[in-house]
C-alpha cells in the first residue's frame, strides 16, 4: 500500500470532532478514576488524527495536566522534561500515573507516565513553583516581524490541495498558524536557513485557567518545531521518503500568557548530526514578552 493510500485509510477511519477547540478541551479534560497505588491515575481521550498516531502535543498537554490535578494552584508549572517512546494509537484511551517526586517549602515535582495497552508511550518530569520575587530579564522579540493578520493560514495556503494529510494540516487544527514567510509543507524553501517564525493561536477563547493556557502553549509547541532543521536542508514535509519523529520535548514557562491571543513562536536549529536534528523555540506575546522558551530533538531520515 502507497503512503497515500494509507493516510486515505486513515482519514476515513474516524473523523474528527466539528470543532477542534471542543476536541482539544475534550483531550485536556481528564477523568480522575479515583484509583490510589503509590500514584494518582487519570485517563484520557486520544484525538483524531490523518495518519492515527497521537499528536505528541496532545500527550504533552495532557501529562501536564494530570501533573497539575495533584499540584496547589498556586503553584503553577514552570517547566517540565519529556520522552517520547512509542507512537500513540488514536483509537484507544491513554493511561496517565502521576508519582509525587516532591513537595517543598517552593518548588514541587512531579512524574508522569503515559500508557497505552500497559506499555508507556511518554515519560516527563515537571516542576511547579509559587510566585516568588527575583530578578529579571529577557532576550527582545525579533524586529520587523508581520503583523500575523497579513499573513495566510495554513488553510488557505493548502485549503484546494486534496490529499488527505494536507487536508488535515490545513483545517482540523485547534490553532490558527501564520508562517512568516514561505511553509515548507509541500515544497522546500529555496533559502538554506535554521531559523523561522510563526504566529500561532487558538481559533476561539479557552476558559479562563492559567493552566489550561500553559498545557495548550505545551501542545501548540510541537507543531512545526523541527521545521528549521528541515529549512536548513532543503526538505519539506511531502519530500518523498522523509520519516521524522519527536524524540524529547522540554519547555520552560516564564511569564503569563493566553493561548487564545497571537503568539510570535520564534525557531531555529542549533545542530543536526547522527540522523537526530535539535530546535528551540521562545514564545512571545504580541507585545513582545517572552512567556517560554523550547528545546526538542527528532530523528530525521531520508531514503539512503
Amino acid at each position: 500500500m502507497t503512503d497515500e493510500a494509507i493516510e486515505t485509510a486513515a482519514a476515513l477511519q474516524s473523523p474528527p470532532i466539528a470543532d477542534p477547540v471542543d476536541s482539544l478541551l475534550a483531550a485536556l479534560d481528564l477523568t480522575d478514576t479515583g484509583a490510589r497505588t503509590s500514584e494518582d491515575i487519570f485517563t484520557g481521550p486520544s484525538e483524531w488524527t490523518a495518519h492515527g498516531r497521537v499528536f505528541g502535543g496532545q500527550v504533552l498537554a495532557q501529562s501536564l495536566i494530570a501533573a497539575s490535578r495533584t499540584v496547589e494552584t498556586e503553584r503553577p508549572a514552570h517547566s517540565l522534561h519529556g520522552y517520547f517512546l512509542r507512537p500513540g494509537d488514536v483509537a484507544l484511551p491513554i493511561t496517565f500515573s502521576v508519582d509525587r517526586i516532591h513537595d517543598g517549602r517552593s518548588f514541587s515535582t512531579r512524574r508522569t507516565q503515559a500508557y497505552q495497552n500497559g506499555l508507556p508511550i511518554f515519560s516527563m518530569i515537571a516542576s511547579f513553583q509559587t510566585d516568588d520575587p527575583g530578578i529579571d530579564h529577557q532576550i527582545d522579540m525579533p524586529d520587523n516581524i508581520p503583523d500575523p493578520e497579513s499573513l495566510p493560514s495554513i488553510a488557505e495556503a493548502l485549503g484546494d490541495i486534496e490529499r488527505p494529510m494536507n487536508q488535515s494540516w490545513a483545517h482540523p487544527r485547534p490553532f490558527d498558524i501564520r508562517h512568516v514567510g514561505q511553509p515548507i509543507y509541500v515544497s522546500a524553501d529555496a533559502e538554506r536557513v535554521e531559523r523561522q517564525a510563526i504566529w500561532m493561536k487558538a481559533v476561539r477563547p479557552l476558559p479562563d485557567e492559567p493552566i489550561l493556557h500553559r498545557a495548550a502553549m505545551a501542545y501548540a509547541s510541537d507543531y512545526a518545531l523541527l521545521e528549521p532543521v528541515f529549512r536548513r536542508h532543503g526538505l519539506a514535509w511531502m519530500t518523498p521518503g522523509l520519516k521524522s519523529a519527536s524524540l524529547d520535548h522540554a519547555m520552560w514557562w516564564h511569564r503569563p500568557g493566553r493561548a487564545d491571543e497571537w503568539i510570535l513562536y520564534v525557531q531555529e536549529s542549533p545542530s543536526a548530526q547522527g540522523g537526530r536534528g535539535l530546535s528551540t523555540g521562545r514564545m512571545y506575546s504580541r507585545d513582545g514578552m517572552l512567556m517560554a522558551t523550547v528545546a526538542q530533538e527528532g530523528t530525521i531520515r531520508l531514503p539512503r
